[in-house]
């Protein structure tokens, strides 16, 4: 099975990461998506539900911002194991 990074810096881009993170999944793709250094700018139902479709998916979520471990149950990660898991990935799709 594949493992895809999705990795999300851009505040902007946040619903793209996640559906790109859905899509994959549904390819049984093992997806880890990564969102740093901001919290999730628009907490809305939408992304709330996609979110929960993600966990329930078996999709991981990683942050380095304690709001989104705090608030919406991302898991914490360092930056040096950011680093490590996106060198383990086959593909690394960034936004």
């Amino acid at each position: 099975m594949k493992k895809v990074a999705v990795v999300i810096k851009d505040p902007d881009q946040q619903y793209e990461g996640l559906r790109t993170s859905l899509g994959l999944l549904l390819e049984a793709t093992e997806v880890q998506m990564f969102v740093l250094h901001h919290e999730i700018a628009n907490m809305d139902e939408a992304y709330s539900d996609n979110m929960e479709f993600l966990d329930e998916m078996e999709g991981e979520r990683f942050s380095n911002n304690s709001g989104n471990v705090e608030k919406y149950g991302f898991q914490y990660i360092t930056l040096a194991d950011v680093g490590i898991k996106i060198h383990e990935a086959d593909l690394v799709i960034p936004f």
